[in-house]
């Protein structure tokens, strides 16, 4: 949900709301939701995940939504712990559209239009907000994500943890003195844009 600045429910946006231009519907057919998912030949990964369209780029999702903040002088709201606590919510909304379904239902494969369409509009929130926070922060969100699969690498060893879900301070022959001494990190957060 997008909110205006005083925390009030903002008039119907624009979908997207913050003017990415993609190729997603509003209100897909099963046809067009069966295409997203990669049925009709689109690429995937291993383990026949959708392959993402390159295009936006994180830093393109960034600008977009620091263009919009700044055209509705909302730089002011946007601290740190504002775009936290937005991230929650929507996380939130998002865990709503999943909460009180059987395990045993298939997934958003099978959801109705607008359950699919609430899920990608809460998706693109959480992933909105995640960007604007990391950018307030002054944190590279893809150089992080590279480096934190370093670190799950060596954490999580294929060879000891295939098929686990157990941490990896209680995989067999535990995990490097390393990485049991994992120190905090300075998250200084920009609190002054």
């Amino acid at each position: 949900l997008v909110r205006a600045p005083g925390g009030g429910p903002q008039a119907e946006p624009e979908f997207p709301p913050w003017g990415l231009s993609c190729s997603v519907q509003s209100n897909p057919s099963s046809v067009g939701r069966e295409k997203l998912r990669g049925a009709g030949g689109e690429s995937t990964d291993a383990s026949g995940l959708l392959g993402f369209n390159p295009e936006p780029t994180i830093e393109d999702i960034r600008r977009l939504h620091a263009e919009f903040a700044a055209e509705r002088d909302w730089d002011q709201f946007h601290k740190p712990r504002n775009l936290l606590l937005a991230l929650v919510g929507d996380v939130g909304e998002l865990a709503e559209l999943f909460q009180w379904k059987p395990d045993e239902e298939p997934g958003p494969q099978t959801w109705p239009p607008k359950e699919w369409a609430a899920l990608q509009e809460e998706l693109s929130d959480v992933l909105i907000y995640l960007v604007a926070l990391a950018a307030r922060c002054r944190v590279d969100l893809p150089q992080a994500v590279l480096s934190k699969m370093d670190t799950n690498r060596r954490r999580y060893p294929a060879h000891l943890s295939r098929g686990s879900s157990r941490k990896y301070t209680d995989l067999p022959h535990g995990a490097t003195s390393e990485d049991q001494t994992v120190g905090t990190t300075d998250l200084a957060c920009e609190s002054t844009h």
